[in-house]
């Protein structure tokens, strides 16, 4: 029982910890202290935790506080991503969509912008349909079998 309890008190101990480490990154962020923010948020994303995965991958797209590199960009976006992370399934689709740090293919862009668009985003609908118009029916037919796929497979089998 004391074995049980003890684990229940470290993973809410380091639970309150990384919501602190987060907000300490997302404050220094805003206030434009890119390098406190990679320095509290690169850790965070390393384990696994999706929002600070996903703004790790908004710094590289956008260089702020680091190297421009859309190559860095994509992997940060694809991890928030397969947890579900509704703008960083849209910003990967962008990503294939642009050839940003992957090679580009609108199939792969059409799946993720349809699997933000499914998980509520209203923009990831919007890129869809915009890329839509530049596939051809069996193209989309794939992209949308791959979203199941990927969905069903709880973001384990997303692609080819």
């Amino acid at each position: 029982m004391r074995i049980v309890l003890m684990i229940v008190l470290f993973v809410a101990i380091a639970a309150a910890v990384s919501a602190q480490d987060f907000s300490k990154g997302l404050a220094a962020a805003q206030s434009g202290d890119f390098a406190t923010a990679l320095k509290e948020w690169t850790p965070l994303a390393e384990q696994g935790e999706g929002f600070a995965q996903f703004n790790l991958g908004l710094m590289y797209d956008k260089g702020d506080g680091v190297p421009q590199d859309y190559k860095e960009a994509a992997k940060w976006y694809r991890l928030a991503a397969e947890q579900g992370r509704t703008k960083a399934q849209n910003n990967l689709g962008y990503m294939y969509a642009q050839g940003l740090g992957v090679l580009q293919d609108n199939v792969l862009a059409h799946m993720w912008y349809n699997l933000s668009a499914a998980n509520g985003s209203d923009l990831g609908g919007e890129n869809r349909d915009i890329i839509a118009e530049r596939m051809t029916a069996e193209d989309i037919s794939k992209a949308q079998a791959m979203a199941r796929k990927c969905m069903n497979s709880d973001y384990q089998d997303c692609g080819y």
